[in-house]
């Protein structure tokens, strides 16, 4: 681990203080600069999914990719769009009505067999974005897959030795907080060839806030 808990805590109380009022619910946001590291070479950039332990604290938007028996299973579970093969059909005719209907969802799955369909389609609006649908085997407990999928962020690099991810929101309690933290900096730690010696430095952030560096 590349921070104690205390410090985590002591970074989100002095976040807290530095906070500033909104009209909205702020997103607390975890962003970690990285050294040493050839982002040139693909297998040097951070590319991890990590399931926070209680969620981000936003409802996220879910869209499924699917036909008969898991879409049924998506709309009692429900999810808020349900795609089946006839629709993508219809977007991919129409990528520009496409990429503003897919944009709206923050998480995505789709029943196996439609798959190669859904990578046609909704790939190259999704791939770069990091947020590809998450493949559903015949059968699946499809309301924990849910459940997983919308704690789950994303931690990507690119070519910039920096990762960014939401751990949670004002409104939650630092102590749910520091273990999103945690879970996340644990993941990140063991996915770096050196792993803490690739960190150069941990920030903490309200979306509206002045960023608070941990020790």
């Amino acid at each position: 681990m590349a921070v104690s808990r205390r410090e985590i805590l002591r970074a989100l109380k002095e976040l807290r203080e530095k906070r500033v009022e909104r009209n909205f619910k702020q997103s607390i946001d975890l962003i970690v600069n990285l050294k040493d590291l050839d982002l040139r070479r693909p297998e040097n950039r951070v590319n991890l999914r990590v399931e926070l332990p209680h969620g981000t604290g936003k409802e996220r938007k879910v869209c499924v990719f699917a036909e008969g028996d898991l879409a049924l299973k998506a709309r009692e579970a429900g999810v808020d769009l349900i795609l089946g093969q006839d629709r993508l059909r219809e977007l991919s005719s129409n990528r520009k009505e496409a990429k503003k209907l897919l944009t709206k969802y923050d998480v995505f799955l789709a029943e196996a067999p439609l798959m190669p369909l859904v990578g046609r389609v909704a790939g190259p609006i999704l791939g770069p974005r990091g947020r590809m649908p998450t493949p559903v085997p015949p059968n699946a407990p499809l309301e924990q897959i849910l459940e997983r999928q919308r704690r789950t962020v994303l931690l990507r690099s690119r070519d910039r030795p920096l990762v960014q991810c939401s751990v949670g929101t004002e409104d939650m309690g630092d102590e749910e907080i520091a273990e999103n933290v945690e879970a996340v900096l644990s993941a990140l730690v063991g996915s770096l060839r050196r792993g803490a010696g690739n960190i150069k430095s941990i920030y903490l952030k309200m979306t509206m806030g002045p960023p608070v560096r941990l020790k």
